[in-house]
């Protein structure tokens, strides 16, 4: 389960650690719920949006179906070389260093990547590129598998990973909860700057089954385990495939995605 104290976004080496794998990347990591996009659509007042951390461009594909123009921003160049591959256009920066050149949005918004931004010098950015009333969405899949799949795959990262995760302070009731201190700081971060309106928080419920292949096959793409050595991620893999073995070869995840918004004044 998945906790978010500290600075994430000066862990520059994990940031840009995704492209190691783009292809895995794009295909294993989930979309976004289409009844998301359409609320940041109907709440933005046209259809330019800067996407930010687009990765390999999953959100921004997902905006532009919805009729938007797409501009992306994203600091490792092989996942925006991916993200090109499949028509988005990709300028290479961090959001901090990026130069808009003049050029303003309707929306920007950020897909499981805002916490890699700095929270308010990523807010002042947004707010110098929004025209008024734009709007500012940053959003994040929270995932949790039932119980006994928690705490079997947990048992596993114990064993591959001593000291993972970290016992210094209490573990978190839900996943929801250790994501908490991420979209505080988020919200926080557009009220410090004091040009937004206060910021909401919107959440969509679904669920997904994975099969064991499938989760085996996305668990490479987590920010941890992408700088694992290729013998502790085979030990890793081959572990957790053999817990999922043990619970029936599948199992349902429950998540809920969580867009932490707010409107440029």
């Amino acid at each position: 389960m998945p906790t978010f104290e500290g600075a994430p976004h000066k862990a520059r080496q994990m940031a840009e650690s995704f492209g190691e794998d783009a292809e895995r990347y794009d295909r294993t990591r989930p979309a976004y719920p289409e009844a998301m996009v359409e609320r940041i659509v109907a709440a933005s007042p046209g259809p330019e949006v800067l996407d930010v951390g687009c990765g390999t461009g999953l959100a921004a594909r997902q905006f532009r179906s919805a009729g938007c123009r797409v501009l992306g921003v994203e600091p490792d160049a092989r996942m925006a070389a991916f993200a090109r591959r499949g028509g988005i256009e990709v300028e290479v920066a961090t959001f901090e260093a990026w130069h808009p050149a003049g050029r303003t949005f309707d929306a920007v918004v950020a897909g499981t990547a805002w916490h890699w931004v700095d929270p308010v010098a990523g807010a002042v950015k947004a707010a110098e590129v929004l025209r008024p009333g734009g709007r500012l969405a940053a959003f994040w899949h929270v995932f949790e598998p039932p119980p006994a799949v928690s705490e079997s795959l947990a048992a596993v990262y114990r064993k591959v990973l001593p000291g993972f995760p970290p016992q210094d302070g209490a573990r978190p009731k839900s996943a929801l909860d250790g994501y908490r201190p991420l979209l505080n700081k988020a919200a926080d971060g557009i009220r410090e700057v004091g040009a937004f309106g206060e910021p909401e928080e919107w959440r969509f419920d679904w669920q997904r089954f994975y099969t064991r292949d499938e989760w085996l096959d996305q668990l490479p793409t987590s920010g941890l385990l992408t700088r694992l050595p290729p013998d502790t991620l085979s030990e890793m893999l081959a572990e957790v495939g053999a817990a999922i073995d043990a619970i029936g070869g599948g199992f349902t995840v429950a998540y809920v995605t969580v867009v932490v918004t707010a409107a440029r004044l």
